[in-house]
């Protein structure tokens, strides 16, 4: 029985340590790679596993800018991506909408002293909903919260920049803004633009599919064949890209509403699989499938 014990024993710490030696090995996988995008701006997105959306970064003489800031287990690599750019601190912190990918790690930094700018409504989602962490939702702690808000738009001036934060209401949430680098001709979208993948629209946060396409479409407008767009999700984007995005969502708005109109259920539509030319789009959360049931969510919320 001791011996049966002991086996026992030893299988389980070998079955340890090799998936503590996966876990680590998989870790290590984890890294935030830096794209300089213009003069001291650059776009920092996570490779070799899910780290959280998009970064922007615009470093200078005047002060460092971060946007967004990932989720609090990949902390420590976006620390070190950061900290191989440039080893001065934060000085703003600007969250392009609410969702724990993009705010995970606003106590961290704002215990730092560092300023949190975002829309109003993102501050009002916090402290209504609080904040994600291992152990359930808490209070939002107030070093989490933005200091900074606005509701229609406001500019920052400095490292010889101009960058022009603006609302994009109902799109991707309520809350969402974007950063228009408008000397170095570049945008940086946030969750209003996934790149070449099928994206979310949080209906219970205040998006809306024809709020999102309308916020893909105004930043269409601001855009040229020279701008590079950071996406929320995805590579470095074009004017192109974009163009595709609003076609791809309209296109599927057109081709689900049709099949509304014929009266046909959710489930019929899915069956028919409508959205089948666009499976390229579909990733691990946002399949072809979902997307279509987020199409129709999409539409019946406007004839609601």
């Amino acid at each position: 029985m001791n011996k049966i014990k002991a086996l026992l024993i030893v299988s389980l710490l070998i079955s340890f340590n090799v998936f503590a030696q996966e876990s680590a090995k998989q870790e290590d996988l984890l890294s935030w790679q830096a794209t300089k995008v213009a003069n001291g701006l650059y776009m920092l997105m996570g490779v070799g596993g899910f780290t959280g959306g998009n970064l922007g970064l615009s470093i200078g003489t005047d002060g460092i800018i971060l946007i967004d800031d990932a989720m609090p287990s990949t902390l420590e690599i976006m620390n070190k991506a950061i900290g191989e750019i440039t080893p001065n601190e934060i000085d703003f912190l600007i969250n392009t909408h609410v969702h724990g990918d993009h705010t995970g790690n606003n106590k961290t930094i704002g215990d730092r002293g560092v300023s949190i700018v975002a829309h109003e409504n993102l501050r009002k989602h916090l402290l209504k909903k609080g904040v994600q962490t291992a152990n359930g939702k808490i209070d939002a702690p107030k070093s989490s919260l933005p200091v900074i808000t606005f509701s229609k738009s406001m500019n920052f001036h400095l490292n010889g920049n101009t960058a022009h934060i603006f609302h994009l209401p109902h799109a991707h949430t309520d809350g969402d803004s974007a950063i228009h680098f408008t000397n170095l001709n570049v945008v940086h979208m946030g969750d209003t633009m996934f790149n070449k993948i099928f994206p979310y629209i949080d209906f219970g946060s205040g998006g809306s599919l024809d709020g999102f396409i309308e916020a893909q479409k105004t930043v269409l407008g601001l855009v040229d064949e020279n701008t590079k767009i950071i996406p929320g999700h995805g590579p470095l984007a074009t004017k192109e890209d974009l163009e595709n995005s609003i076609a791809m969502l309209e296109d599927s708005r057109s081709l689900i509403g049709s099949l509304m109109q014929q009266g046909k259920t959710v489930e019929e539509i899915l069956k028919l699989n409508p959205l089948a030319k666009y499976d390229s789009w579909s990733w691990g959360f946002i399949t072809t499938e979902k997307m279509a049931k987020q199409v129709y969510k999409g539409i019946i919320s406007v004839k609601d």
